[in-house]
């Protein structure tokens, strides 16, 4: 009898302490973090697929392409259109590959992946994802190295969804330090950049979610001296995510718009971005690597209980 594969693929647990996590092969995403008996991360079974691109790596670009078209050297590059009741191509092209562990241990695992060149996007490169556990909580560093011939774009994102412990996102307080948000139009795609000020996306004061519906991208982000973004999801536990200098931009969605009624603001997610949506297009953002040249980026997530 032959042995059933997960849909989200090879399954790598990590632990340290009580500090539990498991990357998958799908896409060298993590379906799960836990400590102890509490989830921290809105995560998905081993018996499903990853829902709503559920801690998936986004690469080589985050967001949406609009019409899945850009131009390089005059030409136009025309993206598989992944969000069609959208006309969008959306989230990159590693989030369902398969990726391959190249070093593990009991509090780590390095997973990789090469993405060939296609359609849309002729080059090659190669993306890495170091994931592990440490006394704070979770880290992931990922590097993104050209291994073609000539110049490659590239940006980098991740989806996580996070929980608080609290039924829905609602009655949580989100702590969101940035200080401008990118509104959006038809395709949800960007038309220009505003001030939160006065707008219901203004968290730089904590305060609860409630019933808003949010899926923008803010930036502008205020850091600590350590050059980090915090931001802090208050529940019946704190829970902080935070990204380095490399991602200057953050996704909130309240999951509204999720297909499945019950997945829906079950959790907040919360989306460290390279670049901005539709960044091809407008080349914001956006890092050209040389050949064998690499791009890094670091995030994690720090779980503590509430004060």
């Amino acid at each position: 009898m032959s042995q059933r594969t997960a849909p989200s693929g090879q399954q790598w647990p990590i632990r340290h302490g009580d500090h539990q996590a498991v990357v998958v092969e799908v896409g060298g995403g993590l379906r799960s973090y836990q400590v102890g008996d509490r989830q921290v991360l809105d995560g998905y079974d081993v018996t499903a697929m990853a829902d709503g691109a559920r801690c998936q790596t986004l690469v080589p670009w985050p967001n949406r392409v609009q019409d899945g078209v850009w131009h390089h050297d005059g030409t136009a590059m025309q993206l598989t259109l992944t969000e069609p009741e959208q006309r969008n191509a959306i989230h990159g092209l590693v989030r369902w590959a398969a990726w391959t562990a190249v070093e593990r241990s009991d509090a780590a695992v390095t997973v990789s992946c090469r993405s060939y060149p296609q359609p849309g996007y002729p080059f090659a490169i190669e993306v890495s994802n170091a994931w592990s556990l440490s006394d704070t909580g979770l880290e992931v560093v990922t590097t993104i190295v050209n291994r073609g011939g000539a110049p490659a774009p590239v940006a980098c994102g991740f989806h996580p969804y996070i929980t608080a412990g609290t039924p829905t996102v609602d009655t949580a307080t989100l702590h969101l330090p940035a200080a401008s948000y990118l509104p959006t139009g038809a395709q949800q795609i960007p038309t220009g950049r505003e001030s939160v000020a006065g707008t219901p996306y203004d968290f730089r004061e904590p305060h609860p979610i409630g019933d808003l519906q949010i899926d923008h991208t803010l930036t502008d982000l205020a850091r600590d001296a350590d050059g980090r973004f915090r931001l802090r999801l208050t529940g019946e536990r704190e829970v902080t995510v935070w990204m380095d200098e490399a991602y200057p931009y953050v996704e909130v969605f309240s999951g509204d718009a999720l297909p499945d009624p019950a997945r829906r603001r079950q959790g907040l997610g919360i989306e460290p971005m390279s670049a901005p949506p539709n960044a091809l297009v407008t080349g914001e953002s956006v890092v050209w690597l040389a050949p064998d040249q690499s791009w890094r980026g670091t995030w994690g997530i720090e779980p503590i209980a509430a004060g």
